[in-house]
């Protein structure tokens, strides 16, 4: 009986110490995240009223993100985001700053995995969200 005991809080012990078991929230800040969760579903349905909303391919140079051609792109400003679920350190954010319809994601700063995309953007005082999941 003690050896089974031993046994299991070896396991536990082991799990909480080893960095390669780290399991972190989707965000540090969850309980905030969540407080602004009704403002980014008014957001994505902005963005799905839109005759053309914005499209992501992927290309040998990384990521093309293509935003709608009826919008001036001088007007266009926000974020993308890049999200890593398995390491938070991937993470990374580029403002959109482009002079034609698309912005290209670099391929040096994506590895191959799962990623989530998030893009903030306002054009004309209107607020948008495109979210997509993507495996590069």
């Amino acid at each position: 009986f003690v050896g089974f005991i031993s046994f299991i809080l070896f396991f536990v012990v082991r799990m909480n110490v080893q960095s390669k078991y780290d399991h972190d929230l989707v965000t540090d800040s969850y309980y905030e995240e969540e407080l602004k969760y009704q403002n980014d579903i008014d957001k994505q349905r902005n963005a799905q009223k839109l005759v053309q909303n914005i499209t992501s391919k992927q290309t040998a140079a990384g990521v093309e993100i293509t935003f709608p051609e009826t919008f001036t792109v001088e007007d266009i400003k926000g974020k993308v985001f890049l999200y890593r679920p398995s390491n938070k350190q991937l993470d990374f954010e580029i403002p959109i700053s482009t002079s034609d319809t698309y912005l290209l994601v670099p391929e040096q700063r994506l590895l191959d995995g799962r990623w989530n995309i998030k893009i903030f953007w306002k054009h004309k005082n209107m607020d948008y969200l495109f979210k997509k999941e993507l495996i590069y």
